[in-house]
């Protein structure tokens, strides 16, 4: 019940129809040292309106959660030249010069709609990826199968250790439903036991390495399907239960502080929330989705665990650590840097 609490008091929603005349006016304070900004979903040939609200933001970090590029291509080349026309963005490469970036891919950038280990071009689109982030030839990522990798960032008053999952280059087959009423209703999830890994053995042993560092004063674990949202028929960690009864395994005998999640792909934003039994805090999967298109004419997905409204317009995610109340603001923002949502999590 005292978690139940906390959430009603601390979650501020600001509806959709008000977002017009909600600008941001958040400034950096001794309490708010750190802000990561969170991103997915960005098609290099479309109208790029979110990177000087983002600049605006002035973030620490910046995370790609996915679909960076949206390439669906098997020729490397093409591949190549989808992700230069990021970095022909003079906005992007203002946030490249003052800003931390990493990145985790999702299918778009993999190579394929969907696509998990089979997907033969798995290894060469992983070296054009490496050379977006600009990663030398010698870096170790380049020559471990898989994207996934971890930083830790640290300030004067605290760090944030950033967990980045590879959600792709493991991953088993989707469950196709047989009898889909409407196109929302793709994949159904396999049985326990079924359908094979997400992560992989050698990812999940890494994965649990990671959260046995407690040095940390935050945790964040990126991945670019959404882990809590299990209702929609399309790609997400409830399409493989086993994967998703390891996950709370995982967590709960993990001994890193105040864990939350990242999530993109669903062209919408949103902040899901559950209890889990043997956690000290709620866990929060964020989900930022649609840094140049979403759909705003389709209804959002059926989430139980969703607080708040979400939003299909354009959006970009900030979290601002508050290191000394233990504290952590997600905030859903979108073009002119309007909020269009913000929940408040202490731990």
């Amino acid at each position: 019940m005292k978690k139940i609490l906390l959430l009603v008091s601390l979650l501020v929603v600001i509806s959709c129809k008000e977002a017009e005349q909600v600008v941001s006016s958040e400034k950096k304070t001794e309490t708010t040292p750190f802000t990561m900004v969170f991103a997915s979903c960005n098609d290099q040939d479309r109208e790029q309106p979110l990177w000087q609200p983002i600049i605006n933001t002035e973030p620490d970090l910046f995370i790609w959660g996915g679909d960076n590029v949206y390439a669906d291509t098997d020729d490397m080349g093409k591949m190549a030249s989808d992700y230069s026309k990021i970095w022909a963005n003079k906005e992007y490469q203002t946030i490249a010069e003052n800003t931390d970036i990493i990145a985790t891919w999702d299918d778009h950038d993999y190579g394929k709609n969907d696509a998990g280990k089979e997907w033969h071009k798995k290894e060469e689109a992983q070296q054009v990826f490496l050379d977006f982030l600009k990663l030398p030839k010698d870096d170790p990522r380049r020559k471990r199968e898989g994207v996934y990798h971890s930083q830790t960032f640290t300030t004067d008053n605290g760090s944030v250790k950033v967990i980045l999952l590879d959600t792709r280059y493991f991953r088993g087959p989707l469950k196709e439903n047989p009898n889909p009423e409407n196109e929302y209703e793709r994949y159904i999830p396999w049985q326990e036991d079924e359908g094979g890994s997400i992560l992989g053995e050698e990812q999940w042993r890494w994965f649990e390495n990671e959260l046995e560092d407690d040095t940390a004063d935050f945790t964040v674990i990126v991945s670019s399907i959404q882990f809590l949202s299990n209702q929609h028929g399309f790609e997400k960690w409830a399409n493989h239960p086993s994967e998703v009864k390891k996950m709370y395994s995982v967590l709960k005998g993990a001994k890193a502080n105040n864990i939350l999640i990242l999530s993109g792909d669903r062209h919408h934003a949103e902040v899901s929330v559950t209890e889990v039994a043997g956690l000290d805090d709620l866990l929060v999967d964020f989900t930022s989705s649609g840094l140049t298109h979403t759909w705003p004419g389709t209804p959002m997905d059926n989430n139980p665990y969703r607080v708040g409204e979400g939003t299909k317009q354009l959006n970009f995610g900030v979290l601002y650590f508050d290191f000394v109340n233990e504290k952590v603001s997600y905030q859903i923002r979108g073009e002119n840097n309007v909020l269009y949502e913000e929940f408040v999590q202490q731990y």
